[in-house]
């Protein structure tokens, strides 16, 4: 990545194998941050987390110590768990940060579970990843071994900290935090009601916080150099750098660690070399298959995570200056900065039949617990195949609206959400694809 669009943290050591093993990353001052943060209160360092705006990378980009606060004050058998699922289409960032840095990651969760007075924590790692799993594998014992983890972690007399690497099935439901809860219990991986919520009752029935990976690994910073700093790295209510992964029609894809004000414009034509074959950006998704696309004309957001939520068009210069962005005024982009998994689609792309390519995706992977999103995703998927077949009849494209409508906000999660609001965004930022391909009359034979 160029080093001039801003401060690398957790991408830092991508490129370097040597990192991977924990006499390197000792060398370079690896746990010298969790020795200090032991020295710290709990709520001193949820406080430093709080005022750093870190926000979770994982998708919601809710602030994590706020989320940490939720665990109840004196809470026994606390557990932490990290989601490096990674199912989400288009995304592919945490395990590239898991792969060259594991130990990082291991550093940020044992300080969160000194803040959060955890002593059994898991990291659920999607089953596809092997390379990854044998990674966090080795860093795992290595750190045992050096007395990083253990019943006297960091060396110290009275604050055990185990971890757990437990790899997933390769389910995409897992990805949602309680039914990631279930399949670690050994249970069908199926969200769960909520309230009580996992901050309450989660693993095993204790109070439970599920982080992101990206997120765990920005706390060591946020302790080294305070919360302040990590805020001012950032804009706004959100602290500290974006990871996002960019593949699509672009020449140059790849996981890239940006400032929170670059645009989505500015990271296609500046940071990716531009569109691929010298042709036009149509439109792309910015957070993973489950966020509602933008079109050509909404590039000039930043990918901060507010921005994506308000067509306001602030000027570079202010954001870098910490105006904060108008949520009350323009129309609303509908959409968020998920996951971070930038697809880019030129000019010539059937639009239609990528949609049809996400309503599939996301038709396998429901569950079956809720009937809006079983049956809902199971007809957007025939619509959508349908109409990318040139076979479209006269009213699918109301129909198609009509269905994601009644899913969206009528499951116990948000795998329904993931299908409903895409279709929605494609059938409004490109609605004449989609009637183009409506060329049978109603009542006529298919």
């Amino acid at each position: 990545m160029p080093a001039e669009i801003g401060t690398m943290l957790v991408t830092r050591a991508f490129g370097d194998e040597a990192n991977k093993n924990i006499t390197s990353y000792e060398e370079k001052g690896g746990y010298k941050i969790a020795r200090q943060a032991m020295a710290m209160t709990p709520d001193q360092i949820v406080e430093q987390v709080k005022a750093s705006n870190l926000r979770g990378r994982g998708g919601a980009g809710f602030p994590t110590g706020l989320k940490w606060s939720f665990v109840p004050k004196g809470a026994e058998d606390v557990h932490l768990v990290v989601n490096c699922d990674e199912s989400e289409p288009g995304t592919c960032k945490d395990r590239e940060l898991v792969y060259w840095d594991p130990h990082l990651l291991l550093e940020g969760m044992i300080i969160a579970a000194h803040a959060l007075g955890a002593v059994h924590n898991y990291i659920y790692i999607r089953g596809e990843m092997m390379k990854e799993y044998g990674v966090l594998v080795k860093a795992v014992e290595e750190a045992y071994a050096r007395g990083y983890l253990g019943e006297r972690a960091m060396g110290t007399g009275n604050r055990p900290c185990h971890i757990t690497v437990h790899r997933g099935a390769g389910a995409y439901i897992c990805g949602e935090e309680t039914a990631l809860l279930n399949s670690l219990e050994g249970l069908r991986g199926q969200p769960r009601l909520k309230p009580p919520f996992p901050a309450i009752k989660g693993l095993f029935g204790r109070p439970t916080v599920v982080n992101n990976v990206e997120t765990l690994m920005n706390v060591p910073f946020i302790i080294d150099k305070g919360g302040q700093w990590f805020a001012d790295l950032g804009v706004g209510r959100s602290g500290g750098t974006r990871t996002v992964c960019v593949s699509g029609h672009v020449e140059r894809p790849g996981v890239y660690e940006l400032p929170m004000t670059i645009t989505f414009r500015q990271l296609i034509d500046e940071i990716c070399g531009g569109v691929w074959k010298g042709r036009k950006v149509k439109g792309l998704i910015p957070g993973g298959t489950s966020m509602p696309p933008l079109d050509a004309s909404e590039l000039d957001v930043p990918v901060e995570f507010d921005a994506l939520m308000t067509d306001e068009r602030i000027r570079p210069v202010e954001i870098a200056a910490g105006v904060p962005f108008d949520m009350g005024g323009g129309r609303q982009l509908r959409t968020m900065a998920g996951s971070g998994g930038i697809v880019v689609f030129d000019d010539q792309t059937d639009v239609v039949k990528l949609c049809s390519r996400i309503m599939g995706f996301y038709h396998h992977e429901s569950c079956g617990q809720c009937t809006p999103c079983r049956e809902g995703t199971g007809w957007l998927d025939k619509i959508c195949k349908r109409l990318a077949a040139g076979k479209g009849k006269e009213g699918d494209v109301e129909l198609l609206g009509q269905i994601a409508n009644g899913i969206a906000g009528n499951t116990i999660c948000a795998l329904g959400e993931a299908a409903a609001w895409p279709m929605l965004g494609f059938l409004t930022k490109f609605r004449s694809d989609f009637e183009s391909r409506c060329t049978i009359k109603k009542g006529a034979a298919a």
